[in-house]
């Protein structure tokens, strides 16, 4: 029996997993900043469940809670780093304290956690950790810089950690999801209090009273759940999991407008050397 710790439990995809996981008799520390969200699962699974108040910017609650569950399971085997959300603004109406609440939440809290789960996994010489990033890290839409920088952040360093705890029998994986049907497109989107004119035609096209797709995105989080289940089973996981059509869709553009670029500017990119 496996024992999952996963953030940002409440809703969407993180309450999709933690399901999943009980429901295939796992262990899992299930965490929200309000855990009366969580109080279904912790009653139907009383034996397996563990309800955590955990504010991932609170690094105190961080050290807590990572401790309550590991001596209530004896160790963690999986982290799920889900807590998170959206943030809409051109990067020039971007406010500096929106922005430095969205990299607590989106890129320092999930580290702060990794370094707390860690001791454990390396004295065991086993564990996974799992980074829920975004197809926007690749995608970058106008309007989502912010969002965009943190969880670009986070897959940089999810990279970074894998080449150090692979040879420690530590699984890392980075999972960038698509347009999945939750709350992020809706309760969980934040945006500026400032709204510029001039991007009006860009950024401004995506502010939340104009967004439109919240509740018709085509992505299950239950079968998320299932693939993030079967992505941390496998001998050698990739170090990034798309999920969702649009996810691939998205990055196979992006990827190949990337290497044409690199392609097309190649001779300059080549001249910068000093003449042997």
């Amino acid at each position: 029996m496996s024992t999952w710790f996963i953030t940002g439990c409440s809703t969407g995809l993180g309450r999709a997993l933690a399901q999943a996981v009980l429901e295939r008799g796992e262990n899992a520390a299930i965490t929200a900043r309000d855990t009366r969200g969580l109080a279904d699962l912790a009653k139907a699974y009383p034996d397996t469940a563990l309800a955590l108040t955990l504010d991932v910017t609170d690094d105190e609650q961080v050290a807590a809670a990572v401790r309550q569950a590991e001596d209530a399971f004896g160790g963690i085997d999986v982290l799920v780093n889900n807590a998170g959300y959206g943030y809409r603004a051109a990067v020039e109406e971007g406010d500096p304290a929106d922005v430095q609440r969205l990299f607590a939440t989106n890129f320092f809290g999930p580290v702060a956690l990794i370094k707390a789960a860690l001791p454990g996994m390396r004295a065991r010489r086993s564990g996974g950790i799992v980074n829920i990033s975004s197809i926007g890290a690749l995608r970058r839409p106008p309007g989502s810089g912010y969002y965009a920088a943190s969880k670009a952040a986070l897959e940089a360093m999810t990279g970074s950690l894998r080449t150090e705890a692979e040879p420690l029998g530590i699984k890392v994986i980075a999972v960038e999801p698509g347009s999945f049907r939750t709350d992020f497109s809706g309760r969980s989107l934040a945006q500026s209090a400032t709204a510029i004119d001039d991007y009006a035609g860009t950024a401004g096209k995506r502010r939340k009273e104009h967004d439109t797709v919240d509740g018709t995105q085509p992505g299950d989080p239950a079968r998320a759940a299932r693939a993030i289940i079967e992505v941390v089973a496998a001998p050698r996981p990739p170090s990034l999991l798309l999920l969702g059509r649009d996810a691939l869709a998205t990055a196979t553009a992006v990827l190949d407008a990337q290497r044409a670029e690199v392609e097309e500017w190649r001779e300059l990119t080549t001249s910068t050397e000093f003449d042997d």
